[in-house]
């Protein structure tokens, strides 16, 4: 037996009532987008025959996910994050806006007020005793396709462990390890000494893995380094680089991986290249030149200003 109430002239009052349509108080555009997200709710429960038991089991699993913590991880496990990059992507490509360094989702991991430097930082402590030496650098360019001095790098990732400093569930790394803001130097450079980082998983037996196992889907990461990129004039950008050949590259759960973010990866190993570099042995080098994009109309159109980060 199928039967739905949806359009009944009772329910969609019902609808106008619950996110306050039919009052003069309160916030008109939460108003909106709750009836519009609840009437959608109300119609899949009739559609898809959503039983009371499957609605408080869904109930139990937000309060699940709320209590560890998980909404900023189940985002982009669930593609929203990818959604509003490519929604940002179309706005721009009406606008006639061309982003030469891609932008891709930010995660929930960033943490504000890492050391600052100019032109070169060391990112790691030299703690994790399983870290191939990395060596990153590149331009970063401004509107005009100048190199753009004093720009601000922000560049965090994780250790070999799969975790982050601040977020990290052993205590092991110090605050603000792999984390360093670097101003581009007069020449629009940055450089950084770290270890290559490794892919992850979500936590075994969390809320987001048990969704994403209903799924039929893995909770895995390829190996990854965030940035945020800003300057006077020119739109924030965020942005990740995959690291070059990471099986997961093409298959990651949180639907990252875009074109012109996987750059190359050079092993190494001649003593020229080492001494250049003041190391004592064999390291990675990863150059990744980075293009930010002009303000709109004075304004930066893609700015995240109301997302709550982590602070030191």
């Amino acid at each position: 037996m199928t039967v739905t109430i949806f359009d009944r002239p009772d329910v969609q009052a019902f609808l106008k009532e619950l996110s306050g349509l039919n009052n003069t108080y309160g916030n008109p555009r939460m108003k909106e987008i709750t009836h519009r997200l609840m009437s959608d709710l109300f119609r899949a429960i009739d559609d898809l025959n959503i039983t009371p038991d499957e609605y408080w089991m869904g109930v139990a699993w937000l309060n699940d996910l709320g209590a560890a913590g998980q909404a900023g991880l189940i985002s982009p496990g669930l593609g929203v994050d990818h959604f509003l990059d490519e929604r940002l992507d179309a706005i721009d490509a009406e606008l006639g806006i061309e982003n030469p360094t891609p932008r891709t989702i930010e995660g929930p991991l960033y943490v504000a007020g890492a050391p600052e430097s100019v032109g070169f930082a060391r990112l790691d402590d030299g703690s994790d005793a399983d870290g191939h030496t990395l060596v990153m650098h590149g331009t970063v360019h401004g509107s005009d396709g100048k190199p753009l001095a004093g720009a601000k790098v922000e560049v965090w990732h994780c250790d070999t462990r799969g975790f982050y400093s601040h977020f990290d569930p052993t205590g092991k790394q110090a605050p603000f390890n792999m984390r360093r803001t670097i101003i581009a130097d007069e020449n629009g450079r940055y450089r950084f000494q770290s270890i290559l980082p490794s892919g992850y998983g979500v936590p075994p037996g969390s809320p987001t893995e048990k969704l994403l196992t209903a799924l039929g889907r893995h909770g895995q990461r390829p190996a990854h380094i965030h940035f945020f990129i800003s300057a006077d004039g020119h739109r924030k950008l965020t942005t990740q680089i995959n690291i070059e050949g990471d099986p997961l590259i093409d298959d990651d759960f949180a639907y990252a991986t875009r074109e012109g973010l996987v750059p190359h990866v050079v092993e190494r190993t001649d003593e020229d290249s080492i001494r250049a570099n003041g190391l004592n042995g064999p390291f990675a080098e990863i150059a990744f030149d980075i293009h930010l994009t002009a303000l709109v109309d004075g304004l930066d159109n893609q700015v995240n200003e109301q997302r709550r980060r982590a602070a030191a």
